[in-house]
């Protein structure tokens, strides 16, 4: 059985489902290295315009490393383990379309590492999330320091990261660290429709786009501008860009091949 399940739609979607619903999708050392085929699968397939995440089963989304493997793991395994935790999170960041994380159930730890690097968060009414890893007597080692606060301010993922408290997704919502709460049973579909929204664009302009905005981001606003020339420019040869303006012009709707 693959613990990394995926599809790609006719609506040019792919989707990945975390699949190990018994260990609450939990990060093995297995699992991270499916999870790193298959990004490099979809990154390289023409077809996708923009990927959904989400995990098996109702209760969670990733439960974040698999403490029961970690437990017989020796120090430096664990350092070696939580590196690849990190890059494989790493990876998901830097996918070439936007990342939609469905986030269906318990979000802790790498799990909830996992959302933030996504690049849009829906959550199921009923789940929780949280950085939790201070309670274990470590912190957040895949990127939860420095995402959370970029996300919500640094006050607040202080807040939740030294508290190890979870949030509800409703305080997750108003704290601005998800996108979009919904009922459990319309989660896969609410994701579909703002996929789908993203994927009739062109999907040269939208790479384009997140990477001006997640590198610009980082940097002072006369970089950024200067990121974001470069990544408009990034459009400009494409046939994509002439169909728009064709499309425009015919009063149609533009068919784009991210050409």
């Amino acid at each position: 059985m693959a613990l990394v399940e995926w599809k790609v739609t006719e609506a040019h979607i792919a989707r990945i489902t975390l699949n190990r619903p018994k260990a609450a999708n939990s990060l093995s050392t297995e699992l991270l290295d499916e999870m790193n085929e298959v990004i490099c699968q979809i990154n390289r397939d023409s077809r996708v315009y923009c990927t959904i995440i989400t995990g098996a089963g109702q209760k969670a989304f990733c439960a974040g490393a698999d403490l029961k493997e970690r437990s017989g793991m020796s120090e430096q395994e664990v350092i070696q383990t939580v590196s690849y935790i990190c890059e494989t999170i790493g990876n998901v960041e830097k996918m070439r379309m936007p990342v939609i994380a469905a986030m269906n159930g318990a979000s802790y730890g790498g799990g909830l590492e996992l959302a933030l690097a996504c690049d849009i968060r829906l959550a199921s009414s009923e789940a929780k999330m949280g950085l939790t890893e201070t309670s274990l007597a470590i912190i957040p080692g895949a990127g939860g320091t420095q995402r959370l606060p970029r996300l919500i301010g640094i006050g607040q993922a202080k807040r939740l990261i030294y508290t190890a408290k979870p949030v509800t997704a409703l305080e997750a919502l108003k704290l601005g660290l998800i996108e979009q709460v919904t009922e459990p049973s319309n989660l896969l579909e609410s994701a579909g429709t703002l996929a789908a929204s993203i994927a009739e664009n062109g999907p040269i302009a939208v790479s384009e786009a997140k990477t001006a905005i997640n590198h610009g981001m980082q940097t002072d606003i006369s970089t950024g501008l200067a990121i974001e020339h470069l990544s408009y420019k990034g459009t400009l040869y494409s046939s994509d860009r002439r169909e728009g303006l064709k499309a425009f012009h015919e009063k149609r709707k533009p068919v784009y091949k991210g050409e």
